[in-house]
């Protein structure tokens, strides 16, 4: 059985909990959403405005590992509606460009979940009007999986490793990038070089989680 095929039978047979404490019910229950700030932006040299729904720990963490890692798909569109929030402030209407996993890890979590995220943002209510999901980014086979390497080894790994595929909008179109988590912002200034030698113009980049260094506000290192 795959692993795509499991978590969808678990989300049928399974009771709905909440991703952040394991309240019985719903996906996002209230306490986990009143432990989160209002969405703030995140400094990062070389990237668009970044902003953020909340750090990297506490009931935002478990429910995105929950949701990327042990195939909580159910959580998608309590997370999008939280994305919804940080682009409550954008002028839209927006294009979404999710930024690509490596090819293996989309494989073995039954696909890519930062797509299926920005999927189920286009789906929220937002008052920015139309939205749309441009998925042209794609990583190469053999990318390494970023944990555990510091800035300077994030971007090593990332240079020469992203394409746009040839069906993307047409030149000069504004769009937003969507990842689920800001470290380094090696992945966003990457994503933004390549999209902006495509003509692409980015003009924002939404996160879940900020991994940064420090408080709201703080610079990315580069």
């Amino acid at each position: 059985m795959t692993r795509s095929l499991a978590a969808g039978l678990l989300d049928l047979v399974l009771p709905t909990s909440c991703g952040g404490c394991g309240e019985p019910g719903t996906p996002w229950c209230a306490r986990c959403a009143a432990q989160l700030p209002a969405p703030y932006p995140v400094r990062v040299p070389g990237a668009p405005q970044v902003r953020a729904v909340g750090r990297y720990r506490g009931p935002l963490r478990t429910a995105l590992l929950g949701y990327k890692e042990r195939g909580r798909r159910d959580l998608a569109p309590a997370l999008a509606a939280l994305l919804a929030e940080a682009a409550a402030e954008l002028p839209g209407p927006l294009v979404l460009v999710p930024a690509p996993s490596r090819p293996a890890a989309a494989r073995a979590r039954g696909g890519d979940h930062v797509l299926r995220l920005c999927r189920a943002l286009a789906r929220a209510p937002l008052r920015t009007g139309a939205v749309t999901v441009a998925p042209v980014l794609r990583a190469a086979r053999g990318t390494r999986d970023s944990v555990g390497l510091d800035a300077a080894g994030r971007a090593a790994n990332l240079a020469g490793s992203l394409r746009t595929v040839a069906r993307r909008p047409p030149p000069g179109t504004p769009v937003v990038l969507v990842d689920d988590v800001v470290t380094t912002g090696a992945t966003l200034r990457a994503c933004t070089a390549v999209l902006t030698r495509s003509a692409l113009r980015v003009t924002a980049a939404l996160v879940l989680c900020d991994a940064t260094g420090g408080a709201a506000g703080i610079v990315a290192v580069s």
